[in-house]
């Protein structure tokens, strides 16, 4: 008896070895430390979507949403949350190596200009003759001159100064600069936990409303991991999607597969910005109209466009080297309704 009791405990065991064997394990790299915006992924995680597909899924905290594109050219990770515009400059020069977006989540880019409504900033006009502070290389900053080309501003006239991100808010919130040229899901949020409102005494001016129709994050796989496991690729997309549909209409389940990551973020302030990242970069016209992660190839075009003169680069990769859509789920699959609550 216990010969046979031994016998089927080791069946049983070796059969779950054989089972852990057989998942596909993806390592994932977020697009910055832990936020409420992250929480489609850990709830995919959470909810057992990843397993579902025979995924295992490791997601560890981001160092810039354009860190994730060389995060995985390393080869350090498989797959991310990253800016899609990061992708187009390294396809530019590296076509073969650079990631490929295969769902976009932000439909509306993040890139604005931040000014308190005291500061007499009433429209773009009035950036001239002001300071702007901005932080080196981020999109905001190197698309600067685009945006004052686009909308006729005299770019001599607007002086820029150079600081470290944590330093944008704090200055702004002091006078040092007249404006800050930000991210606004991060700014909004810093503005937040500095004790202020950014809606009632700040005025923001997003490129996407003065002709930087840009897309932004969404998620991205290696050329590798399409190339060798493409059937992964469709799982990963198909539990992520999964995912951001339950919590557009469930924020606090959404938060509770967040503090479940980390239970050391501000619960309070990363609902909010969840329901901001829908609120403002997720649902959009477009993508009522496509389904959350798909895009426009007419729009990503001219997108490219945008960013190859921002970042004066030599050539301009197509959309099918920038995104691919051959791992989507069907369309009626992808219909986000997202409610507050």
């Amino acid at each position: 008896m216990l010969r046979k009791l031994t016998a089927a405990l080791l069946g049983l065991a070796l059969s779950a070895g054989a089972a852990t064997a057989q998942e596909t394990t993806i390592k994932f790299t977020l697009g910055w430390k832990t936020q409420g915006s992250d929480a489609a992924f850990f709830y995919a995680k959470d909810n057992g979507f990843f397993k579902e597909e025979g995924l295992n899924v490791v997601i560890d905290q981001g160092e810039g949403s354009g860190a994730t594109v060389t995060r995985v050219m390393s080869g350090a990770y498989d797959a991310g949350f990253g800016d899609v515009n990061a992708i187009i400059q390294n396809a530019s020069t590296k076509p073969q190596e650079a990631p490929v977006m295969v769902y976009m989540m932000w439909n509306q880019p993040p890139f604005a200009i931040v000014a308190k409504k005291s500061s007499g900033i009433n429209t773009i006009k009035d950036f001239e003759g002001r300071t702007l502070g901005g932080a080196q290389g981020t999109p905001t900053t190197r698309l600067l001159p685009v945006f004052t080309r686009k909308n006729s501003l005299d770019g001599e006239k607007i002086k820029i100064s150079n600081m470290a991100p944590n330093l944008q808010e704090p200055m702004l919130i002091k006078g040092d600069i007249d404006a800050a040229l930000v991210f606004n899901i991060t700014s909004y949020f810093n503005l937040v936990l500095n004790r202020q409102d950014p809606d009632k005494d700040f005025k923001w001016f997003s490129f996407g409303e003065y002709g930087l129709d840009l897309y932004s994050n969404g998620v991205m796989v290696s050329r590798k991991l399409i190339a060798s496991n493409p059937k992964a690729v469709a799982g990963l997309v198909r539990a992520i999607n999964k995912g951001a549909i339950a919590i557009a209409k469930d924020q606090n389940a959404g938060m509770k597969a967040a503090l479940n990551y980390d239970n050391l973020i501000n619960a309070e302030v990363e609902k909010r910005r969840l329901q901001y990242s829908f609120e403002k970069l997720i649902v959009s016209p477009e993508m009522k109209e496509i389904g959350i992660g798909d895009i426009k190839d007419d729009r990503m075009t001219r997108a490219i466009g945008i960013v190859v003169e921002g970042y004066q680069l030599a050539r301009a990769p197509t959309p099918a080297e920038v995104f691919s859509r051959e791992f989507l789920p069907p369309r009626a699959e992808r219909e986000l309704v997202y409610t507050a609550n």
